[in-house]
């Protein structure tokens, strides 16, 4: 993997989605299901990481992420779907 930042996607245990963007995928997932991640996701537990997406710089992942937010849930699946060759959530030994 020879990506600087990704921007990700967990499910929470209400079924929801978060958004949000990191440079260590696998550690931000683990902050979150230690309780020390995002408010929202704190009273969502635990999370499972559904979609992380590679970028080169910081500012590409952080606008995918604001980009992704603005989303409607239906077109959230839809990216999914359209997407699943730039998902690399195998990549991640969680």
């Amino acid at each position: 993997m020879d990506h600087k930042a990704y921007m990700y996607v967990v499910e929470c245990r209400d079924g929801s989605y978060y958004t949000g963007y990191t440079t260590d995928v696998k550690k931000r997932i683990a902050v979150h299901n230690s309780g020390k991640g995002a408010k929202y996701t704190r009273a969502r537990l635990p999370v499972k990481l559904i979609f992380a997406e590679g970028f080169d710089r910081k500012e590409e992942a952080m606008s995918a992420e604001a980009l992704f937010k603005r989303k409607t849930r239906m077109q959230k699946e839809n990216y999914f779907k359209e997407n699943q060759n730039r998902n690399l959530v195998d990549s991640f030994d969680l």
